[in-house]
């Protein structure tokens, strides 16, 4: 009889930690419904966004490679794919000039900036300017709405450009390196 009762325990041992284990029964359910709740609350849900930077990133202290005397480097970045920078010089004033123009569609440029980072003959940085373009708000709407409007445009043929120091810079400017941390189209 012993022998009997041996299996008979064993097969019933199996028969309960399967049962529990495989999640059968009323509980089980009731437990993959509220998992299955969760997930589809959790696909509903908004993904999380994070604001756009309020600035762009500050120029490097120093390059690594130092420019020509008189060159102006145009920095890559996510608008220089779709942009045409030309006749970039250095001045004298100081100040780095150019020409802009889109190259990727003919929408109108709502707002650019285009900053300019001086550097000495070391390539240690002296101090940054910039150049600001704006067709935003009244004045902006109604010159770019009126038919009369003879200022230059970024779009098209694009416009000349100066990006000036706003304070003095720390030593003599020998090169600058230029970025577009702003451009918005229609």
């Amino acid at each position: 009889m012993n022998r009997l009762i041996r299996p008979a325990a064993l097969a019933l041992a199996t028969l309960a930690l399967t049962s529990a284990c495989s999640g059968s029964g009323g509980s089980g359910d009731k437990a993959d419904n509220g998992q299955q709740a969760v997930r589809a609350e959790q696909a509903a849900a908004p993904a999380v966004t994070f604001p756009a930077p309020r600035q762009a990133p500050s120029p490097a202290a120093t390059l690594a490679k130092v420019p020509a005397k008189g060159e102006v480097i145009l920095e890559q970045g996510p608008f220089t794919d779709r942009v045409r920078v030309t006749a970039l010089k250095i001045t004298d004033k100081p100040s780095v000039t150019g020409h802009f123009a889109i190259t990727s569609d003919v929408s109108d440029v709502l707002a650019l900036e285009l900053r300019a980072a001086f550097y000495d003959e070391r390539g240690r940085l002296v101090g940054t300017g910039s150049f600001q373009y704006a067709e935003e708000g009244e004045a902006g709407e109604a010159a770019h709405g009126s038919a009369g409007h003879s200022g230059p445009r970024a779009e098209g043929a694009g416009i000349d450009f100066t990006a000036t120091p706003k304070t003095p810079l720390t030593g003599a400017p020998a090169s600058a390196v230029l970025s577009v941390p702003v451009l918005v189209n229609e």
